[in-house]
């Protein structure tokens, strides 16, 4: 066969081939079982395969780059527009097949093992966070229902919980007692975990040369700066910083016709993790800013003064993104402001 472009649709167990030759004629067409699809795929001459982004396109990426073919992966909402018709698994295979060949195509990054290994653990490390905080607020609902209110902050929480169970002197039933026992254990057992993840996410960052060096730009730390470095994998598929930076949604949205430009708010686009995360970091570049004289400090206070707290924020945020693909694109280290 003469294939050069290959569009493959994902699935569990069965999968759809269309591929066409250099003249646009389909010379593949087939559904393909799951223990079959590497055999059927190294069959092929080495060609352009294409592939929507999907929990298991990264491993079939690098699977059929040991064949020797070129893998593109795509966002779904960018292979839509070719589906010719009603939907179904043929038609999105040859969907995906026309996309993968537009010269203009936009294409997700392809990641390395150690890459979705740094992925998980912050997966992992955000939803024990989510589940803390919902045990939190389940404790503190628990307890306002007897007329006891604990100031905010989980440090506080920690600290006081223990001694309103071992009050005698409020309204604690025995059973109540007990089950709010059980609250704060579980609490604790929640502590641990989240602290063993953050001690994985700190191996991480110790590990890697490019982490260490994000790390340095003002409002990246160990956990930002292996989450960037986890997310974007090649740093070289943008063009430059300003393409990351909108890849991560930290750019205004546009409505323009007309001739008449209007810009609204930032598109959050992209990984939502990885930019509250640089939000979070750039609010503390912020608040640290008011008592600094340098520089970069001296102009962060100026914008904060001229458009408020929350404007200045996301333009730190986008700021550190594009600061951030310097690094990770040449042997470049963070330069601070003179």
């Amino acid at each position: 066969m003469n294939c050069t472009t290959l569009g493959i649709d994902l699935a569990k167990q069965v999968f759809q081939l269309h591929g066409v030759d250099a003249r646009g004629h389909v010379v593949v067409q087939k559904r393909v079982s799951r223990s079959k699809l590497r055999e059927t795929v190294a069959q092929l001459p080495p060609c352009l395969i294409g592939m929507e982004a999907c929990s298991s396109a990264q491993y079939w990426a690098r699977e059929f780059e040991k064949l020797g073919h070129t893998v593109k992966l795509i966002s779904p909402q960018f292979v839509k527009p070719y589906v010719k018709g009603n939907k179904n698994d043929s038609r999105d295979a040859e969907a995906i097949c026309e996309a993968v060949a537009r010269p203009h195509m936009r294409f997700v990054p392809l990641k390395t093992v150690e890459s979705q290994d740094s992925q998980a653990i912050h997966r992992m490390r955000s939803r024990l966070i989510k589940e803390r905080t919902a045990l939190v607020n389940q404790i503190r609902g628990v307890l306002a229902e007897r007329g006891i209110v604990i100031a905010q902050g989980l440090s506080r929480l920690r600290k006081q919980l223990p001694t309103i169970v071992e009050d005698l002197s409020n309204e604690l039933t025995p059973l109540g007692r007990e089950v709010r026992r059980e609250l704060y254990d579980h609490l604790v057992a929640l502590d641990e975990r989240v602290s063993r993840a953050e001690g994985l996410v700190q191996r991480v960052f110790t590990q890697s040369v490019a982490c260490q060096k994000l790390a340095q730009v003002e409002g990246i730390g160990p956990v930002v700066a292996t989450a960037v470095v986890a997310a974007v994998g090649n740093a070289r598929e943008f063009p430059n910083g300003r393409h990351l930076a909108a890849w991560l949604g930290l750019v205004p949205r546009q409505h323009s016709t007309g001739g008449k430009e209007r810009l609204l708010g930032i598109s959050k686009r992209g990984d939502r993790y990885l930019r509250t995360l640089l939000i979070h970091g750039a609010r503390a570049t912020v608040h640290r800013a008011r008592r600094k004289t340098d520089a970069r400090s001296r102009w962060i206070q100026n914008l904060e003064q001229r458009r408020g707290k929350n404007i200045a924020t996301v333009a730190i945020a986008n700021k550190n993104a594009r600061i951030a693909w310097a690094p990770l694109t040449s042997d470049a280290e963070y330069r601070k402001a003179a």
